[in-house]
Parts: C-alpha cells; structure tokens; sequence
C-alpha cells in the first residue's frame, strides 16, 4: 500500500539543491506528488508531498536529514493520508495594498476565517513607497469559499473592512470571472 510525506526544506538558495533533492527522491524509489518551491531574499523554501510504497517513504524518512545537513538546510517531515485534490467550491482572488501596518493580515485572514472560507495560496510583499517615506504592503490570497456564500455581501462586507483599514483592495469571483475593484490602478 502506497504511503505519502509531506517534506519542507529550508535554507540559503545555491545552485543544484533541486537536482540533489531530485535524485535522492529517485533513489528512495518515491514519486513527488506535488511541490512548492519559493526563494526570499537569499533563502530557499521547499514543500513537496511524497508518495511510494513504505519501504520507500521510510527510506526517504532516513535520507532526507543526511543530505539536509550535507547542504546545511533544515528539514522537517509528516506521514499523511492520501493526498486527494483540494475541493475549491467557489474560488475569489483577493488583493489589497496600502501602508504596512500591524494587523492588517490578521484582520483580512479573520474575515475569510469568520466565513469558513480558506486561504489555498497567500503572497505578501512589503517595499518602499515611491516617495521612500513609509512602507508599502500589497497581498493576494486564493480564497476557497463554500458555494452556498452569497458573492456580493462578501464583497460589501470585505469593501467595508479594507475601508476600515485604509487599504484599497479588490475582488475576482472566478467562478463567474467578473472583477469587482474597490481601488484605482493595480
């Protein structure tokens, strides 16, 4: 019977950690499902999902943290149940941007949680304004709501909050493709 591992790697990005990762996979005998790679700055971050028989898993169990401290990276593993498709309902991209403040993630991530929505992808940026006076923050999430929510008291509800918040935001139901934007130029 096939068994899955979730894998996370992190360390200072160089040239060949993929290719080295790749083929240690190869060699447990383990097939990778599903992977995330991202680089910050000057740091690798990776996440993939592992299938294989047990044997296998365990072998990789076991060669991970080898290699790991080979390329001084950090490792950190979980067995998991069978990875099956997230079931995305009703998929919104949301974006906002406007002065970086403290709590601004909490308050949006609150809102989609209040709503038993979740957040499947989440990408954060903060940069220097154009005048260099103050810090500029500009987010977007994947939201996977429940079908049953009703779109346009979402967008009034989150129009107001990012109100509240002195942001500028907007909203894309992707389910009917249709742009609801609460800014002036993205």
């Amino acid at each position: 019977m096939k068994q899955q591992l979730i894998v996370t790697i992190l360390g200072t990005d160089r040239s060949g950690i993929l290719s080295e990762l790749a083929t240690l996979m190869s060699e447990a005998q383990c097939n990778i499902l599903d992977s995330r790679q991202a680089i910050y700055g000057q740091e690798f971050s990776l996440t993939m999902i592992l299938e294989g028989e047990h044997i296998a898993i365990t072998r990789a169990e076991c060669l991970i943290p080898g290699l790991c401290q080979r390329l001084d990276l950090l490792s950190m593993m979980k067995r998991t149940r069978h990875h099956a498709k997230q079931n995305l309902e009703h998929l919104f991209d949301v974006e906002f941007q406007g002065e970086d403040a403290a709590g601004l993630i909490k308050a949006v991530t609150g809102f989609f949680a209040q709503r038993q929505a979740s957040i499947s992808a989440f990408r954060q940026r903060v940069y220097q304004d154009a005048d260099g006076s103050y810090q500029e923050m500009r987010c977007k999430f994947v939201v996977n709501a429940p079908d049953s929510i009703n779109f346009d008291e979402l967008q009034k509800d989150l129009m107001a909050l990012f109100d509240s918040l002195n942001v500028t935001g907007k909203v894309v139901d992707k389910h009917n493709k249709e742009t609801h934007e609460h800014t002036t130029s993205w």
